[in-house]
């Protein structure tokens, strides 16, 4: 009788650890939406007008996924008031097989396995001035509905508003060993390609043999490599050691942390923190816990760190730097690179083209002519003293209706 009761209990043991490991190996409510195509249709002194065709994506292969409700939420950022600016956002569904309802009701829709179905979002902004507008940063709130239950998620979009002229007088600094032209942008986001904001900011004011050096918070905002403060859940790990980083650091935060738990992984963290901090203390040895724990502890920049709105994201550091500077050159021309430097006269060089000696980037970037305040500078453009000058090449004209997707 125990013999039975106790293969019995195996059984249902087993059962239950199968059935365990079939459900995290099964995709869930793997739903996803995208960040869109989006154009500014109207773009007057009154009137803005954003329209953004997005999608809803199905990544689950088995099963369906419903999506019973969207909302749509726009903060607008501004160098001046708002008082007197209006906004009012407007979620369309644009299904293949169901029409939407006149009334703007989102009625709950299927999404079926492998499959995707639209939406569009029109952001209509109007005001006396609108000039001194500088994003819209759009919160799409939608709930998933299937394997897991449902889930509610957040899909945060950042829309460039104002576009700094190409055309417009920049000033050159001086430097041992090289000039430096800090060069303004609009506020970047995932809608921008890095090739493209290269060729559109830089190449105007660019000759042969400049290096053009990115920034890497804003090539990493690029990436999409961020996590907004609220949908960070910290874990045992990171509440506990995030106490023994230095107050100012980024990963002093139980957040900021678990940003790079969720990287490099609970044991990694740990055993680096337990070496470093034995490094320090019994060998005067700093900066180990940065070399085990990996390219991201270095990087990863809390909340607070960045231009608004992205002082409310977890900001990781870029991927693949490397791939992004062949990229530059290839399309443009110039030698690039991807630094990461700050007031403390310290500069890291991530990753530059073939034929940049880092200590030429160390020494030119050293004052950190890009910035770390409000400058909105992403783009250095460094020339080595005794370069001949040359034409600069014209801004292109833009078009009549502005593409947000480079």
């Amino acid at each position: 009788m125990e013999l039975a009761v106790g293969i019995t209990a195996c059984l249902l043991a087993l059962g239950a650890l199968l059935l365990e490991i079939r459900y995290r190996h099964r995709p869930g409510n793997d739903l996803k939406l995208t960040l869109g195509d989006w154009q500014h249709e109207a773009r007057e002194q009154h009137r803005y007008l954003l329209i953004g065709k997005l999608e809803f994506r199905n990544h689950n292969p088995y099963r369906e996924v419903m999506v019973p409700e969207v909302e749509a939420m726009v903060k607008l950022l501004s160098n001046a008031s708002l008082e007197g600016i209006t906004c009012k956002t407007q979620v369309i569904p644009r299904h293949r097989d169901e029409p939407p309802r006149a009334d703007n009701y989102w009625f709950a829709y299927i999404v079926k396995p492998g499959e995707k179905t639209g939406l569009e979002i029109r952001i209509d902004i109007r005001g006396e001035d609108l000039s001194q507008l500088q994003t819209a940063w759009l919160q799409v709130h939608y709930g998933t509905y299937g394997p897991e239950g449902q889930i509610l998620k957040v899909r945060h979009i950042v829309i460039p508003l104002n576009f700094p002229g190409t055309d417009m007088p920049l000033r050159w600094r001086s430097t041992p060993g090289a000039d430096v032209l800090p060069i303004p942008t609009h506020i970047l986001t995932p809608l921008d390609n890095p090739v493209e904001v290269v060729k559109r900011y830089a190449l105007p004011h660019a000759q042969p043999g400049d290096v053009v050096a990115i920034s890497e918070s804003p090539l990493a905002i690029m990436q999409e490599r961020w996590h907004y403060h609220r949908e960070v859940k910290p874990g045992w790990v990171a509440k506990r050691l995030c106490q023994f980083f230095y107050r100012t650091s980024s990963l002093s935060t139980a957040c900021g942390l678990q940003a790079l738990v969720d990287i490099s992984g609970s044991v990694r963290v740990i055993f680096a923190l337990v070496v470093g901090a034995i490094a320090k203390q019994l060998f005067g040895i700093p900066g180990v816990f940065y070399q085990l724990a990996g390219e991201q502890a270095r990087l990863i920049d809390d909340v607070t760190g960045t231009l608004p709105p992205y002082d409310q994201f977890i900001v990781l550091g870029p991927d693949n730097p490397q791939q992004v500077v062949l990229a530059i050159q290839q399309q443009t021309e110039l030698a690039a690179a991807i630094v990461d430097a700050n007031d403390l006269k310290a500069v890291k060089v991530l990753a530059a083209t073939v034929n940049v000696p880092i200590a030429f980037l160390e020494q030119a970037l050293i004052s950190n002519p890009a910035g770390n305040g409000d400058e909105q500078t992403p783009l250095v453009l460094i020339r080595p003293i005794g370069s001949v000058a040359s034409p600069k090449i014209a801004p292109k004209e833009a078009d009549e209706a502005i593409s947000l997707n480079s």
